[in-house]
């Protein structure tokens, strides 16, 4: 599977799961702050390559966790390839694909209705 194909197996999830919390959120407002984060992201990833290029000074890998982690995930995995930015770097892909991670069991665990969240609670009382 090349890895165009994955990232699109990892936006099922979360898109299901955006769309079962539509009756708590508008999704115009949804919409709205996903595609603000997006370019966020992707601007915070070109800069830093515009940047490490000029030896200048960089965006903090902090800071594009951060944005990846406030739902800028599949954006950070498009600027990576597109800018071939932060791809060779192990220590920062692992905790870039433990953030996708994340975001895959959070929707599992909403379009299951917390189901093994609580299963895994049971499982030690």
């Amino acid at each position: 599977m090349n890895t165009h194909r994955l990232i699109s197996v990892l936006l099922i999830l979360p898109t299901l799961a955006l769309f079962k919390s539509c009756r708590w959120v508008q999704p115009k407002f949804m919409l709205g702050y996903l595609v603000l984060i997006s370019l966020a992201t992707a601007l915070a990833y070109w800069h830093d390559k515009r940047r490490a290029q000029a030896s200048g000074s960089r965006v903090s890998e902090a800071t594009l966790h951060l944005l990846e982690l406030l739902g800028g995930w599949p954006a950070a995995y498009f600027a990576q390839q597109k800018f071939h930015h932060k791809t060779i770097k192990r220590n920062y892909q692992t905790i870039f694909w433990c953030i996708v991670g994340l975001y895959q069991y959070l929707a599992l665990e909403m379009l299951l209705q917390w189901r093994v969240l609580h299963t895994f609670i049971a499982l030690f009382r």
